[in-house]
């Protein structure tokens, strides 16, 4: 986009705080139930600063703008900031200071801060409140500044809901209901105002395509000891539903009465969730109620992976694994011969993952990135910029399909032809923190803290790192990304820790991303479950999903100790085992030579 169409948004608005006696403006990426990926309607802070990327606040003032992001996005928010006149502070970087910190020291005194309320969690609301507190400031949070600049704003978005029956989700919704109603009594709530559109999707057995590759609806739950209200839009109820809901005992409000509704409320003991419930609807409820602030027990319901979802999710991940599969076999034995770049070579990948069955969506857009721009962790390559593939470097690509049975997220590096040796000793110690990340085993109570240095390891001994997680969980037929478990070396603000339990899936990608040279990741999704417990106590290890080759084109034995060898060895064989079967006599040949691993 031209960057003075940004710079006009601004001018625009500042105009508009100026007439409203508003001193600072914050955009969130989120909806109004905090989702990581939203629908084009809400996608207001990318309409003001031009920045894509799925994580980011947008902060404006009046002679100044800053987005704040994290290390998966530095170097693409540096190419859409550019010329824009907003400034990108990287998040987690010494001396860069946290929006609130930013906040709390150019604020003055009596001066207002606006936010759309709907959009802001509690958790974020309140400590915007205490940073700037000192300074006498008010914030004002009634104020939608998009629907006064944003003319040529998309519809609200609202597609009609369908029932997921209970042989693919393994437990009707009185099920869900009743653990969900014993975990409130646990913690001492009586009622649950739940928010967070994955978990409600998951608790009512219902999906719908209001997020574009996230199958949910815009919904509110109200549920108490003896009742549940499910808060839709009409438009997206059918027959089907009613019937649904109605057997489950489930009352059905319109989407737009949830503020009216929660001012009425008056349980004695509420349940909200600071992360997922906007700051809006806890003004509204907080009036009337003693309001509990625990960690969302949806979320981890959700999380544990049934008997029946996780037979299913194997049977997926092997088909998806196939399509993969047969994605690296096209590609080498076509690059050279015939175009292809980022963008056909993803579009490829997309009709063999349509071509299964269950195939619903895409998890995510595909990420296909050539050489330099795999750096970019979220690249995304556009049919008029995209790179030509060439029998050189390599080309990083992650992507995943929504399945009936299943939601899965994959990642390879793939070597086109000639590469270097610090490309190879790169990829190879990626493989090898993937490797023993995959081969842990460790005592119940663990988190995703204490085992993600597995993975960093071999790239910490040779002083590089990656920006980001190293896992998070994800979803049965829904969500890419899920928590509450996931895989990070350090604690951040918000963030929520818990141990991994029989059933919780996580996503197993270290990498190595050299600014203006190279990408390189290799994901597997991995399931944990119990292992042998003795009088040390429960013993956990991982269960592969995905079985799809590593490239030993980039593979620099020297780099491996022996042990990590026979992980390599091991994984390999079993990738041939499982996939072959499906594959043409040429790709079964070509696929016994990819898997090979010869250490004697």
């Amino acid at each position: 986009m031209n960057s003075q169409v940004i710079k006009d948004r601004l001018e625009s608005l500042r105009k508009l705080m100026g007439e409203n006696g508003i001193d600072f403006y914050l955009f969130p990426t989120a909806d109004y139930h905090n989702s990581e990926y939203v629908n084009d309607y809400f996608k207001v802070r990318e309409y003001f600063c031009n920045f894509s990327g799925s994580n980011g606040d947008l902060l404006v003032w009046k002679d100044g703008a800053g987005l704040w992001t994290d290390g998966r996005y530095f170097i693409q928010a540096e190419h859409e900031l550019e010329g824009t006149g907003v400034t990108l502070f990287r998040m987690l970087d010494d001396g860069v200071p946290t929006i609130e910190e930013f906040l709390e020291d150019k604020i003055g005194e009596g001066e207002t801060l606006a936010f759309d309320g709907r959009v802001i969690s509690v958790r974020i609301g309140e400590e915007l409140e205490k940073h700037i507190k000192g300074k006498n400031a008010k914030i004002r949070y009634d104020f939608d500044v998009a629907e006064k600049i944003w003319k040529d704003r998309p519809d609200f978005p609202a597609s009609q809901s369908y029932v997921i029956p209970d042989y693919i989700s393994g437990k009707n919704v009185s099920e869900k209901l009743s653990e969900l109603r014993a975990e409130l009594i646990r913690g001492g709530a009586d009622a649950f105002l739940l928010s967070k559109l994955d978990d409600i999707a998951w608790l009512f057995n219902m999906r719908a395509d209001d997020v574009p590759c996230n199958p949910v609806f815009m919904s509110y739950a109200y549920i108490t000891l003896d009742s549940a209200t499910l808060f839709i839009q009409d438009e997206a109820i059918c027959e089907d539903v009613v019937r649904h809901l109605k057997a489950n005992n489930v009352t059905i409000e319109n989407y737009n009465a949830i503020f009216a509704y929660a001012g009425s409320i008056t349980s004695k003991n509420v349940l909200l969730d600071k992360r997922n419930t906007s700051y809006s609807i806890f003004k509204a409820v907080e009036a009337n109620n003693n309001i509990l602030f625990l960690n969302n027990p949806t979320e981890r319901l959700k999380a544990i992976k049934n008997p029946v979802e996780l037979k299913n999710m194997e049977k997926v991940y092997i088909k998806d694994s196939v399509a993969l599969t047969k994605f690296i076999y096209w590609l080498k034995n076509n690059i050279g011969k015939e175009e292809i770049t980022e963008v056909s070579a993803a579009d490829y990948l997309e009709q063999l993952r349509r071509s299964i069955p269950e195939f619903i969506d895409l998890s995510f857009d595909t990420i296909a990135g050539y050489n330099a721009n795999a750096a970019m962790m979220h690249y995304k390559a556009e049919p008029e910029n995209c790179a030509t593939l060439k029998p050189e470097g390599r080309l990083l690509v992650e992507s995943g399909g929504q399945y009936v049975g299943g939601t899965t997220d994959v990642t390879r590096t793939i070597v086109l032809g000639p590469i270097s040796d610090e490309i190879k000793k790169h990829y190879t110690l990626v493989c090898a923190g993937m490797l023993e990340l995959t081969n842990a085993h460790w005592l119940y109570g663990c988190t995703g803290r204490n085992l993600d240095m597995l993975a960093r390891k071999p790239l910490w001994d040779i002083g590089l790192d990656y920006k980001c997680g190293t896992g998070h969980g994800v979803g049965y037929i829904l969500n890419v990304h899920e928590g509450p478990q996931n895989m990070r070396w350090r604690f951040t603000g918000g963030m929520i820790e818990v141990p991994f339990e029989d059933g919780m899936d996580i996503t197993n990608e270290p990498g190595v991303y050299i600014e203006g040279s190279h990408g390189i990741r290799i994901e597997n999704v991995m399931v944990a479950k119990n292992d042998i417990k003795n009088e040390y106590g429960q013993f956990m290890h991982f269960e592969t999903l995905t079985w799809a080759p590593i490239d030993m084109e980039a593979i620099d034995l020297k780099y491996l100790s022996r042990e990590e060898m026979q992980m390599l060895k091991t994984y390999q064989d079993t990738v041939y085992e499982k996939i072959s079967p499906y594959l043409t006599e040429e790709e079964k040949a070509w696929l016994k030579k990819e898997t090979k691993v010869d250490f004697e």
